[in-house]
């Protein structure tokens, strides 16, 4: 998921502590590559996304004034769904045109004995969040995750 050997590989996604909270990071080519990793960080606050069978297809939309707004709906749209639908996610395939979302994500219902779940997302925050483009290119977005 995270850095190796030092260096940030070009795509990736990692957790950030920050107090009773866990912060979600990830980083792409691109915005839209930048919220899928952020996405799986996300599920990995709940399970290791490696045993999330990506099985059922469930389509997410989401708008907002701005791309920072717009990764703490969009991560709020997944947990909304992850709740509702008892479901975990580990395939993303985002689309950002403007400030506008289009995602069709893949997942399965949660299974106690093989996801083995840690804990419960309750919301995105505005702590820590981020959507920016570093120097070298890669787009990186970020926020603490209510646990």
């Amino acid at each position: 998921m995270g850095a190796q050997g030092g260096r940030r590989p070009r795509e990736g996604c990692e957790l950030f502590e920050h107090g009773a909270d866990v912060g979600v990071r990830g980083w792409g080519p691109d915005r839209a590559r930048a919220f899928a990793r952020a996405a799986l960080a996300l599920t990995a606050v709940v399970t290791d996304p490696a045993r999330v069978r990506p099985l059922a297809p469930v389509v997410i939309h989401c708008e907002a004034p701005d791309d920072e707004l717009l990764l703490v709906d969009w991560l709020n749209a997944l947990i909304w769904h992850m709740a509702t639908l008892n479901m975990l996610f580990s395939r993303f395939d985002v689309r950002i045109e403007d400030h506008r979302l289009s995602a069709t994500v893949w997942g399965e219902r949660v299974d106690p004995e093989r996801h083995r779940p840690a804990v419960e997302p309750k919301a995105a925050t505005m702590t820590e969040l981020a959507v920016r483009r570093e120097a070298d290119g890669r787009w990186v977005a970020q926020c603490v995750v209510d646990v």
